[in-house]
């Protein structure tokens, strides 16, 4: 049985990225969160979502998925975005 490889995103940590990591985490079963004193880091094997939706559900507002690099510190894996999504995998 083959692994599959984690990807992640890591924010900073402060108000601001509060209800976009809770998004995150109801939008990715199996995410394992890493929260250290200055960042959270989200481990998900093989897929991550972010959804512009339920973050929008979870700040009660409008919100542009752009906004997530005004707090992103790093992340891994090939990128997909769109309007709705941003997300992470190892797949082409």
């Amino acid at each position: 049985m083959t692994q599959v490889p984690n990807v992640f995103i890591a924010l900073q940590r402060n108000e601001e990225t509060r209800p976009i990591v809770d998004a995150i985490l109801a939008d990715n079963p199996g995410a394992l969160l890493d929260e250290q004193p200055a960042m959270v880091k989200i481990n998900v094997p093989g897929r991550l979502v972010v959804r512009r939706s339920t973050i929008e559900q979870e700040i009660g507002r409008d919100f542009d998925l752009q906004e997530l690099h005004v707090n992103l510190i790093t992340l891994t894996g090939h990128i997909d975005e769109s309007d709705d999504e941003f997300v992470l995998s190892w797949v082409h």
